[in-house]
């Protein structure tokens, strides 16, 4: 072969190489154009996963209404897997699901649900078992084989592995596998995933592990204060899954918690027991008016208006030039609050202008009682209950 020629034949070879890396250099985008909604295994269950548990979770997310509510992902976290065979393909768990991974998603999917699976970036798994470090494009195969239509993706075990790299590699190894997966970043946010997880996954954990206590939920909370210009459809801020029902708070501040979740357009991960619901956490967890909130197509994430140490004011920019206005009340006191609505209607921050919101075009809707609320006057009073919220959405007329 000449000079020339050969010249010519790199040139095209590298061509071809660069199209076809290319090719799966991505994610799958339209999956996640509002926050992901389901429900998994670890906050009330840990290690302590099977199939029997599973399939009762799916049957209960129908009978409790949580499926007509919304939720739409059922996730076994960590401890299904116990090694890999000879030739490196992961080994499920047969003691606890004896039918293997694809008779459960098959499951799933017949129940109109979709199916998600945990695993890690390391070499292991948070508690030990195997990680996805070097099966990247294997353990992307099999999850496509077996129907896999969510990975959340640990960061234990990783020693010194760039974040970035090994999130970008599980990414396209998911691509080139060809089923559509939402991709979870679970790195804790200690590289600050959200300057550029946004074409890596859709949704990426902002801070460490949640906690079923007030003061851990509301620590979760302050991080995302700043966070809020990096959120929007198909890429989202992720503080964690939800800790409604488990018991380790009151059912206001449970309530409390799951409103900030909805105005912070955070991924809605129920955790809890969902065969055992008292009608107080189904009642929080079903509230299709604050869902609908969480899953507005704007797509913002709230910000904080005002802060005034003991109760902040949190506002949500909606599609339809809407508004949810949220008030929190973070002390262990009453707090009797001035609110001033045309100010709360107009209110933006340096990411979004002012927009020229009048009050006699819209109604105002409290979204826990479920009521229109009588706006003649435009600055009323309200009094909140210790660790509570109050959650209005301005509804165009």
């Amino acid at each position: 072969m000449g000079k020339a020629k050969m010249n010519n034949y790199l040139l095209l070879l590298t061509a071809t190489l660069l199209i076809n890396s290319s090719a799966f250099a991505q994610k799958f985008d339209q999956l996640a154009p509002s926050p992901p909604m389901g429900w998994n295994s670890w906050n009330k269950f840990g290690c302590d996963v099977s199939e029997e548990l599973i399939m009762g979770i799916a049957d209960a997310m129908v009978s409790s209404g949580m499926k007509d509510a919304g939720y739409e992902y059922i996730v076994i976290d960590d401890c299904w897997q116990v090694g890999r065979d000879e030739s490196g393909d992961i080994i499920v768990d047969e003691d606890r699901f004896p039918h293997g991974m694809k008779y459960l998603a098959d499951y799933m999917h017949s129940k109109g649900f979709k199916f998600g699976i945990y695993s890690c970036a390391g070499t292991k798994t948070c508690q030990g078992r195997p990680g996805g470090r070097g099966y990247e494009f294997q353990d992307a195969r099999t999850y496509a084989r077996w129907g896999v239509d969510y990975l959340k993706y640990d960061w234990c075990y990783t020693t010194t592995q760039d974040p970035q790299a090994s999130y970008e590699l599980m990414r396209d190894a998911l691509y080139k596998a060809g089923r559509p997966v939402v991709f979870s970043l679970c790195e804790w946010g200690q590289s600050k995933p959200w300057e550029w997880a946004r074409d890596v996954g859709h949704l990426w954990r902002t801070t460490g592990d949640i906690v079923d206590r007030w003061d851990a939920m509301m620590a979760i909370f302050d991080a995302q204060k700043e966070l809020a210009r990096y959120a929007g459809p198909g890429h989202w801020n992720d503080p964690d899954m939800l800790e409604v029902g488990n018991g380790g708070m009151t059912t206001e501040e449970y309530r409390t918690h799951f409103s900030l979740w909805c105005v912070l357009a955070a991924p809605l991960m129920a955790g809890n027991d969902l065969r055992n619901m008292n009608e107080e956490t189904r009642g929080i967890l079903t509230n299709k008016e604050m869902i609908a909130v969480n899953q507005d197509t704007l797509g913002r994430q709230a910000f904080c208006f005002r802060d005034n140490g003991d109760y902040e004011i949190w506002v949500k920019k909606l599609a339809n030039e809407e508004k949810t206005v949220c008030l929190l009340n973070r002390s262990d006191e009453s707090k009797t609050v001035e609110l001033n609505i045309p100010v709360l209607l107009k209110a933006s921050d340096h990411y979004w202008s002012s927009d020229p919101y009048e009050l006699k075009d819209y109604t105002m809707r409290d979204l826990w009682s479920h009521k229109n609320i009588d706006t003649g006057e435009e600055i009323t009073e309200v009094t909140l209950a210790p660790h509570s919220v109050k959650v209005y959405r301005f509804i165009k007329k």
